[in-house]
């Protein structure tokens, strides 16, 4: 920690300090950050070594950082020679950037009462991500363009494995089974949704990813991680939300919630909310094919594999039977 802490004090003088590791977290590693300036967060990048995503990103946020939203959005603050992303010292080819900390707490794994600020804090952020326009191309793809997302992938591939499962995952060949048709189901659905409304959207909008206001934990201080951002279907967005939202204790009326305090700023056409139970699925085929990917490229141990193969495959067996009821309140 102490070289970290070193090599942070020549990028970041004004910021150096000492560094204390945040738990959780798939994609990147945190680290809060204690100096003479106050408290930041440096965000070292584990999916990517890829500087132009990042640099969009940044583009984005300091667009958003123009407009007068009622919630914060992180914002990257330039080292030394100005940039906003560095090299880390242990290995050139990482990724890390330093953004200003946000007063606000994570909710509760359980928790719920913030969700109709959440759902108008996500109609606000949809509205404003529709008139920013970035100079830099996004590199993420939309969610619909699975295949060309994910070429490790393949039908071959994806069969193999979840019928002739290797010896970490045997037991979950039940799992694998309704994922896989899950897959084939969303394969044979995509080109329907290409005609539906596009704009940039978040992407990732979950519990995870947003914080709540100390004084008042009804009420989103902030929405973070902006890393998935990308031009995609504006109905993604809520659907993102909604998928989260399977297997809550209070499913339903977290979910009618958001629905009231996103749909109260962003009204969705009819065709965009017969799509959001698709896309619900479509996210969590995502997910799974995103970490099937981590896995055989040797990011992730199986362990890690088999925790989101159990997740999903459960959440995928209580999709059908509530995402209609979760939208009642957008209708």
């Amino acid at each position: 920690m102490r070289m970290m802490e070193s090599w942070m004090s020549r990028l970041w003088p004004e910021w150096s300090g000492t560094l204390r590791r945040r738990s959780g977290g798939w994609n990147n590693s945190t680290y809060f950050v204690e100096g003479s300036a106050g408290r930041a967060v440096l965000r070292i990048y584990e999916t990517h070594r890829d500087r132009d995503k990042i640099e969009f990103e940044h583009e984005v946020l300091k667009r958003l950082a123009e407009l007068s939203l009622p919630f914060q959005v992180p914002q990257p603050i330039p080292a030394r020679n100005g940039a906003t992303v560095a090299e880390t010292e242990d290995d050139p080819s990482k990724l890390a950037c330093l953004f200003r900390y946000i007063e606000g707490d994570s909710p509760a794994e359980e928790e719920s009462g913030y969700e109709a600020s959440f759902g108008e804090a996500a109609g606000l952020l949809s509205a404003a991500l529709a008139g920013v326009r970035p100079s830099l191309s996004p590199a993420y793809r939309p969610y619909y363009e699975l295949r060309a997302a994910y070429p490790l992938c393949t039908d071959e591939a994806l069969r193999e494995l979840c019928f002739d499962p290797p010896e970490p995952f045997r037991h979950l060949a039940a799992e694998l089974g309704a994922l896989y048709e899950a897959c084939g189901d969303i394969f044979g659905r995509l080109a329907e949704l290409e005609r539906l409304p596009h704009q940039l959207v978040h992407g990732d909008l979950n519990a995870s990813n947003l914080l709540l206001r100390q004084a008042d934990r009804r009420q989103v201080a902030a929405l973070l991680d902006f890393e998935f951002c990308t031009w995609d279907l504006r109905a993604m967005e809520p659907a993102v939300v909604l998928s989260g939202l399977v297997g809550h204790p209070e499913e339903e009326a977290a979910a009618q919630a958001f629905w009231r305090g996103f749909s109260g700023v962003v009204r969705l056409s009819r065709e965009e909310m017969e799509a959001v139970p698709l896309l619900m699925q479509l996210r969590k085929v995502d997910v799974f094919l995103h970490f099937v990917s981590r896995f055989w490229e040797g990011t992730d141990e199986a362990p890690v594999l088999r925790e989101q193969v159990r997740m999903l495959a459960a959440d995928l067996g209580r999709l059908s039977s509530s995402s209609r009821r979760m939208m009642r309140g957008g209708e």
